[in-house]
C-alpha cells in the first residue's frame, strides 16, 4: 500500500531529496517549505502525488492549515519528516541571546509544534511513521556548535521521550542523525554565525569559520543516497528507532560509546556512594 508522507524543509537538500525517494516509489507527499512556487515547480511532472504547500515551521497558523490540507487532499498522512532547520554556528561568547532564541525556534519548537498538530491525525489512525531528522551534533558537542548542538540534543530526548508515549497507538518514531552532508547546509544562505566578534576569541574563531567553508560541497555524504534508505526504512517490518547516516556519524556514535564506557568505569565506585538509606 502507498503511502502519504509530509516533508517539512522541502525546498532543497535532505528534504527536497526525501520528496523524490518517496515519489519514485509510488507513494505520495505534502512538500513543505518557505518556496511552495520551487517545489511545484521542481515536482510539477508528478501531478496531483504532490501537494506544495508554504510552511514555514515558526508559524502555528500555517502548520494548522499545512496540516488541514494535507488530511483534505489525502486523507490520512502515514509518515512525517521533521526536516527543516538550520545550523546556527561558531562561539557560545560571541553569540546573542537572539540568536539561540531563532535557533531553538526553528530546529526545536518548530519541530515540535508540526508534531503536535499532526499526532492526532496518526492517533486516530493508529499508525504513523515520525523521522526526526537530528545530527551528529545531537550526539557529539564540538567547537563552535553550542547553540545548534544543543538543539539537536533536545531532539534527540524529545524523541527517545515521545517514542515511548506513541508506541501504544502504533505510531513509531525513528531519530536520524547525518554526518556532514552535500548540501547548502553551508552556504551563506542558510548558515548563521554569531556577531559579537570577541578578540580573545579572534583567532579560534576564524579556524571555525574557514573551516566550514573549506568543507562547503565537499562533505562525504549523499543527500540522494540518505533520503533512499529513508524510504526503505519506512517500510521495514522491523522498525528502527536510531540511524546514524553516514559512514563519519558511525564513527562519532563509536567513539560516544567508548567515551561514556569509561567515564561509566572511572566513575562507576563513586556512584553507590550518594545512595541514602531509608
Amino acid at each position: 500500500m502507498s503511502k502519504i508522507w509530509f516533508v517539512t524543509g522541502s525546498t532543497r537538500g535532505i528534504g527536497a531529496e526525501i520528496v523524490k525517494a518517496a515519489l519514485h516509489k509510488g507513494d505520495s507527499v505534502v512538500a513543505t517549505g518557505r518556496d511552495p512556487a520551487g517545489i511545484r515547480e521542481a515536482f510539477a511532472a508528478d501531478g496531483d502525488r504532490v501537494l506544495a504547500l508554504a510552511l514555514d515551521v515558526t508559524d502555528p497558523a500555517q502548520i494548522a492549515a499545512a496540516v488541514e490540507a494535507a488530511v483534505q487532499k489525502f486523507g490520512r498522512i502515514d509518515v512525517l519528516v521533521n526536516n527543516a532547520g538550520y545550523g546556527h554556528l561558531g562561539l557560545f561568547e560571541e553569540s546573542a541571546a537572539g540568536d539561540a532564541e531563532r535557533q531553538f525556534a526553528t530546529n526545536v519548537f518548530g519541530l515540535f509544534n508540526v508534531t503536535r498538530a499532526i499526532l492526532p491525525v496518526m492517533r486516530k489512525q493508529r499508525a504513523g511513521h515520525i523521522f526526526n531528522i537530528s545530527s551528529i551534533a545531537g550526539i557529539r558537542g564540538g567547537l563552535g556548535g553550542s547553540l545548534y548542538c544543543a538543539s539537536k540534543f533536545a531532539i534527540e530526548g524529545f524523541s527517545e521521550s515521545l517514542a515511548q508515549e506513541v508506541e501504544p497507538f502504533g505510531i513509531h518514531v525513528t531519530v536520524v542523525e547525518p554526518g556532514f552532508f552535500r548540501t547548502d547546509f553551508l552556504d551563506e544562505t542558510s548558515v548563521r554565525f554569531g556577531a559579537k566578534p570577541i578578540e580573545d576569541y579572534a583567532e579560534v574563531s576564524a579556524q571555525i569559520r574557514n573551516g566550514y567553508k573549506d568543507r562547503n560541497h565537499q562533505q562525504a555524504g549523499d543527500p540522494a543516497k540518505l533520503a533512499g534508505v529513508i524510504v526503505e526504512l519506512a517500510s521495514r517490518e522491523k522498525l528502527l528507532f536510531r540511524y546514524a547516516a553516514g559512514s563519519d556519524a558511525a564513527g562519532v556514535f563509536q567513539a560516544k560509546i567508548e567515551r561514556l564506557q569509561s567515564e561509566l568505569e572511572a566513575t562507576r565506585p563513586l556512584s553507590p556512594t550518594t545512595d541514602g538509606h531509608f
